[in-house]
């Protein structure tokens, strides 16, 4: 897929650094943090690439009107603000700076969970009322104490190594982690059930997701020590809020620090005046270090992307982050050449009652299962629409049309050159394409048992047909007197007195594209036109 990005809409206040980075990289820039959702819809057409923060609301209809767009970038690590599915659907990348906003998320927490314990919030505002209620306010020591944390990624690390200092015993949940990875900075891996009959504190670092929403609620409270107190700097939603309130006021809970909240500003007035609560305004990247990195980091990670250096930070593209490299580029092109091939052979509508098998072969291509894949859905669906089929959109719309896909990679003692097979399965007929990369160029090696001895360079404007090994002399006939010059002609193995045939053809300079087919039609048995890059 083309990653060329000429200009970006910057919709949100970003650190100016975001808006230098891009300019001396030669992208052009348009800052507007003031409009409206219906002249973001009317703007963002002109526009390669979308810069965003959490006050943008990125919607289907925003995408839908991105003919142009590429992709978008949220200066901060959550994407709730995004439509991630819609932005898929149209085969845009969406991205985040993952740590750009770590440390500040980290220390925000730590700070909720010591001011919680000390009740500095209640002092503070004691004060300024003219109180003095130094008795009324005794806190708790931290040491010795047991601080759960769900979700071990790069901020549930920061705050344990933290708290540890502060002679805390660091517990934890994440599915994603293992538990010898949390063991390495001493934070021991338990089941959610464990976790919460030994925490004294539990703070939570997940994206709000189906699985992670109201994850702390009532059952979760009455399985607690009486009196623990939870910590949220993630995303509001994952603490149950009126689950919170019930347990701060019958004692289950024994306080909240809270910096996110359901809907912002928050509503539910009664949590937020509880005395038992400190909260704050969703500062937790709310640093001039945090907003200056990601500022930084969104930028670069574009100026990566369109410089193919690699894609870091891709929400919804693993295909296109492991197809970066020099060696995995060439196999993307062989994917996505061999998929369009099959589709041309089976010559039918792809659908639901569709199989398409795809085989990797060698260890060269032990990981490249996502990438192969998109790839050659990208040739087999691909259509003309502007916003349309990439490595980031077939996935998905494969997904859509109930296709049904089979991947399987083999390592065979004999297999001398890496190689992907692609078979097409429909209710007419199937079809297996057979190509490997060599010197950095994908060629095919064979259509089902007929093999190419030399192999079949996948560019340009090819004629692949079936036909008796005698036809070539008049196929060759009918395309130059249409004015078709023959670059390269290429046969396979006689099958059954047949072979299969490959012409690259150089068409009439006065018609860029010509339907080669109908030339040859009378002469061969079966006949399809393939245009590749």
């Amino acid at each position: 897929m083309s990653f060329t990005i000429r200009n970006v809409l910057i919709s949100d206040e970003v650190d100016d650094k975001c808006v230098n980075k891009l300019e001396s990289n030669g992208i052009a820039v348009t800052k507007n943090t003031k409009l409206t959702k219906q002249e973001l819809i009317a703007e963002i057409p002109k526009y390669d690439g979308l810069i965003v923060r959490s006050a943008t609301k990125v919607t289907a209809d925003v995408i839908e009107a991105g003919t142009k767009l590429k992709i978008i970038g949220r200066a901060g690590t959550g994407v709730d603000n995004i439509d991630c599915p819609a932005a898929t659907n149209h085969g845009v990348i969406v991205m985040n700076t993952p740590g750009g906003n770590t440390l500040s998320a980290a220390e925000h927490t730590c700070t909720l969970l010591l001011s919680m314990a000390r009740h500095v919030a209640q002092g503070t505002e004691s004060l300024r009322a003219g109180r003095w209620d130094r008795k009324k306010l005794m806190g708790n020591e931290v040491n010795g104490k047991t601080l759960a944390i769900i979700g071990l990624g790069r901020i549930g690390k920061e705050v344990a190594t933290r708290m540890q200092a502060f002679g805390m015993t660091t517990i934890g949940h994440d599915p994603c982690v293992k538990p010898d990875v949390s063991a390495a900075w001493n934070c021991q891996w338990l089941p959610l059930e464990e976790v919460w009959k030994q925490a004294d504190f539990i703070t939570v670092h997940t994206p709000l997701i189906a699985q992670t929403r109201n994850l702390i609620n009532d059952e979760v409270f009455a399985a607690c020590k009486p009196g623990v107190r939870v910590i949220n700097c993630a995303r509001g939603g994952i603490i149950d809020e009126d689950a919170l309130l019930r347990a701060l006021n019958d004692g289950k809970c024994g306080g909240a620090g809270l910096d996110v909240f359901m809907t912002e500003p928050p509503t539910n007035a009664a949590l937020i005046a509880h005395p038992l609560v400190t909260s704050t305004p969703h500062l937790g990247a709310s640093t001039v270090e945090a907003q200056t990195r990601v500022a930084e980091d969104i930028a670069q990670q574009m100026v990566d992307l369109v410089q193919g250096r690699g894609l870091v930070g891709a929400i919804n593209a693993q295909a296109v982050t492991l197809s970066l490299g020099d060696v995995t580029k060439p196999w993307v092109s062989l994917g996505t050449a061999l998929g369009a091939l099959a589709k041309r052979l089976v010559a039918v509508t792809i659908d639901k009652s569709t199989e398409v098998i795809i085989n990797t072969h060698g260890a060269a291509l032990k990981q490249s299962g996502t990438y192969l894949q998109a790839a050659a859905l990208v040739g087999l669906l691909r259509g003309d629409k502007l916003n349309g089929l990439n490595l980031v959109s077939a996935p998905a719309k494969a997904k859509e049309m109930g296709l049904q896909i089979v991947t399987a990679h083999h390592e065979d003692s004999f297999d001398i050159d890496a190689h992907v097979t692609i078979e097409v399965k429909t209710s007419i007929c199937t079809h297996t394409v057979t190509g490997l990369v060599n010197a950095g160029k994908p060629l095919l090696t064979a259509i089902n048992d007929y093999k190419f001895a030399q192999g079949v360079v996948l560019s340009g404007s090819l004629l692949v047909y079936r036909s008796q090994q005698q036809a070539l002399l008049s196929v060759i006939e009918a395309l130059t007197t249409n004015k078709l010059a023959v670059q390269s002609f290429n046969s396979s193995i006689v099958v059954d007195g047949e072979t299969w045939n490959v012409i690259t053809v150089a068409p009439h300079r006065r018609e860029k594209d010509p339907n080669m087919v109908p030339v040859i039609k009378e002469h061969v048995n079966f006949a399809c036109k393939l245009t590749l890059a």
